[in-house]
């Protein structure tokens, strides 16, 4: 028999309920409001009393209206049909519902329990399987879908049944397995798994740190991120961290995108939801929504959908990743689902931490984060979750509570700078204040001498030598006047010019400098290089100007055209005439 309970106090979205039973944390429960029934979820048991987080407006709620109890925490439902799909946090199908505004108790399944799938199996009778075990697959958007044993099957099961190649719905039995009591368990398509439980279904072995490319030369070349890594993107608002992610979801080697805006504003969602379907996929030549599944909630959303979305957009990425895709998962931002754990914690009266978030916030998004990552499944595949968050910390300051505690969690740091967005220079990230922690990993190391070079890592630091000289020759300039430094100090402010114009700024609307291979951003920082280690002899400050113009306006043009065409070599060509015209040839 389930547990009930009734309403004893209500604080804003926080319902204390009487209960008269057992209940567990994280377990769903429904206020029964006139014919309305409202989620919930148990976030603190008490003596005889449950406090739960509604996931809608309690607004009419008064105490002793009932309450039931499911049994169960919040899943997420995970089958065919997931992409192309915009979700809110509690997985409905925000397509399905209608009006201006979501309508209390309004719940949309997330899935179409009607749709024919083209199934192809691939176990067979006799095969030995466990959880997340591959039965068949079937073609979603032109997609791989793997159709697997229930996660939450534990042990060695045989499959006595595989259905015939056909159509099938996400509820017909697909399988039957039997277990060494030689139980029948029949299989469908569909599965639900809860969503603060990290899927596991691969094996523990060491991981390979394989880079991952974003097409982004600033993140690639200064501060890459790999395969299965965890990164950050804080900015204040309107430095351009969801331009930056729109452009890292186009052109990122993945898979699959999962998008979560978790309590973002509503013209931020809208925005999302009307630019995917038009974005146009340079991987496949399709549209890029055919691969990406949105969670969304605004921030004037209930706290509790707000912070739901993060956990039901990561269950989908990991269920995908056990299919052995690489996932790509975009969290817009985490400051929103930071602020609903400040809410909820404020109303239960805990122990505040710094600007009154909870004391547990940097072991709550560690855990979080630990959910992303490389693994290699139990059949030899492999899968991955590459997690990039944003963080918009209140007037752009880096020093707040959310960006440290994520900082000490992330291996990426992609700081935005509001000078740099104000002077027109995009991706606006910092290459001096960002960094990547992998460049320290041995392994990483490695890989890198083989995929790349053996001089990479040795280039990378070069360059971010060149920066930091020509920022503070910069400073110099600025404070002593164009003639009272030496010449040498708008030589090296010049050099760092170079690298800034060509190799952290990108035109995300020219089609060919919008998405730079790793190849080619190898050969262009390997040129810029050589341009700033070269000595150059002037007569005066006044000529360096004009004469660095001229080489960013030649690399630029670079940029702009195919790599090794016609344009290309003309330009690199001409490049060398300008050198030519003061290098200085070593003795």
């Amino acid at each position: 028999m389930s547990t009930t309970g009734n309403v004893s106090g209500i604080i804003s979205n926080l319902v204390i309920v009487a209960v008269d039973g057992v209940v567990a944390q994280n377990e769903i429960c429904y206020i029964l409001k006139d014919e309305v029934k409202l989620m919930a979820e148990v976030i603190r048991i008490g003596k005889e009393l449950a406090y739960v987080q509604v996931f809608e407006s309690t607004r009419g709620l008064k105490p002793g209206m009932p309450v039931e109890f499911t049994g169960h925490m919040l899943e997420a439902t995970l089958g065919p049909g997931l992409l192309s799909k915009n979700f809110d946090g509690l997985q409905n199908d925000l397509d399905k519902m209608t009006g201006i505004f979501l309508k209390k108790g309004d719940y949309a399944p997330a899935l179409e329990d009607n749709k024919l799938w083209n199934f192809k199996p691939l176990a067979h009778p006799g095969d030995l399987v466990t959880a997340g075990s591959w039965l068949g697959e079937v073609q979603e958007n032109w997609m791989p879908h793997k159709i697997m044993v229930p996660f939450k099957m534990t042990g060695t099961y045989t499959v006595k049944e595989i259905a015939q190649p056909g159509e099938y719905t996400i509820n017909d039995t697909i399988s039957i397995l039997t277990n060494s009591s030689a139980h029948e368990i029949p299989v469908k398509m569909v599965q639900k798994w809860p969503v603060k439980i990290p899927i596991k279904a691969y094996k523990n072995k060491p991981r390979p740190y394989e880079f991952m490319e974003t097409g982004v030369r600033v993140i690639d070349s200064l501060n890459p991120i790999v395969r299965g890594g965890t990164g950050f993107i804080p900015g204040a608002f309107g430095t351009g961290k969801t331009v930056l992610e729109h452009a890292i979801s186009k052109q990122a080697d993945a898979d699959i995108i999962v998008v979560s805006a978790c309590g973002e504003r509503a013209n931020e969602v809208v925005e999302l939801f009307a630019e995917f379907p038009r974005l146009d996929d340079p991987r496949t030549g399709r549209k890029l929504l055919e691969r990406t599944t949105i969670v969304a909630n605004t921030s004037n959303m209930p706290v509790a959908a707000r912070e739901a979305s993060i956990y039901t957009a990561m269950t989908l990425a990991e269920y995908y990743r056990s299919m052995g895709m690489k996932i790509l998962l975009l969290a817009d931002s985490t400051s929103r689902w930071a602020q609903a754990l400040r809410e909820m914690s404020n109303r239960m009266e805990e122990l505040p931490g710094p600007d009154a978030f909870p004391m547990d916030l940097q072991a709550t998004i560690s855990n979080f984060y630990a959910r992303a990552g490389f693994v290699h499944l139990n059949n030899g595949q492999t899968g991955s979750v590459t997690f990039i968050g944003t963080v918009s910390p209140a007037g752009g300051n880096l020093k707040e509570p959310v960006t440290e505690a994520t900082k000490k969690t992330a291996r990426c740091f992609y700081a935005l700078s509001q000078a740099r967005a104000d002077s027109k220079r995009y991706p606006a990230i910092d290459a001096l204040e960002s960094y990547s922690k992998y460049l320290e990993y041995p392994e990483f190391q490695e890989y890198i001498k083989k995929r790349l070079s053996e001089n990479w890592i040795n280039q990378i630091q070069e360059a971010k030598n060149i920066l930091q000289k020509g920022h503070e020759a910069y400073e110099q300039i600025n404070i002593l006047g164009d003639d009272g430094v030496p010449i040498d100090y708008h030589q090296i402010f010049w050099k760092s010019e170079v690298i800034d114009f060509i190799i952290l700024q990108q035109d995300a609307f020219d089609k060919v400098d919008a998405n730079t291979p790793i190849d080619r951003q190898q050969y262009m920082l390997e040129l810029v290089l050589n341009i700033c280690r070269t000595e150059f002899s002037f007569e005066g400050f006044e000529e360096i100007n004009p004469y660095f113009k001229r080489i960013i306006h030649v690399l630029k043009q670079m940029n702009y055209a195919g790599f090794k065409s016609e344009n290309f070599i003309a330009q690199e060509k001409e490049l060398a005439e300008i050198m030519a015209e003061r290098a200085i040839k070593p003795q």
